[in-house]
């Protein structure tokens, strides 16, 4: 006996839902609540390519502009020569500077403190981008700064909140 009932969109997508034919990712749901980043890098940098795929992992969407003049931006950003690295990002009204773990930028666009950006100064080994195989990964301070000063947002060993 068979059914001449007509399928309804809804029942459909429920359909291939239970079936797993229809699937959603982590990351391109959070893509879609974080706002764009853009990362301006030197074109010879390969540990900066590797900060970038961590944070694309994390979730946000990069656009990466390759130039070897990103000094000239950081000064025009405000960050601060002590706390200059090799690659700046600018994201949701922040400047993020270095090696600095994608959670403390979403702790960061979260809580929305007063301050210019976030900076991991220099490149410690064991943060995103800069591991090392066979290094024991480096603790260090990501900075939050601004009008205001500078003070330690948070702490990290390696990739993981210290």
């Amino acid at each position: 006996m068979s059914s001449n009932l007509p399928i309804s969109r809804r029942g459909l997508l429920t359909g291939f839902a239970a079936s797993g034919l229809i699937m959603t990712s982590r990351t391109s749901l959070a893509a879609e609540t974080l706002p764009k980043m853009v990362v301006t890098k030197d074109p010879n940098c390969g540990c900066c390519t590797g900060w970038v795929k961590h944070v694309q992992a994390a979730g946000f969407n990069v656009e990466i502009i390759e130039s070897p003049e990103v000094n000239r931006l950081k000064t025009r950003l405000g960050v601060p020569e002590s706390l200059a690295s090799c690659h700046t990002a600018e994201i949701g009204g922040y400047v993020i500077e270095g090696h600095v773990p994608p959670a403390a930028i979403k702790r960061l666009l979260a809580e929305k403190p007063d301050g210019k950006g976030l900076s991991v100064p220099g490149m410690p080994v064991g943060s995103p981008g800069m591991e090392v195989e066979g290094m024991e990964p480096d603790t260090y301070e990501v900075i939050l700064f601004g009008p205001s000063g500078q003070r330690t947002y948070a702490r990290y060993t390696g990739n993981r909140e210290a």
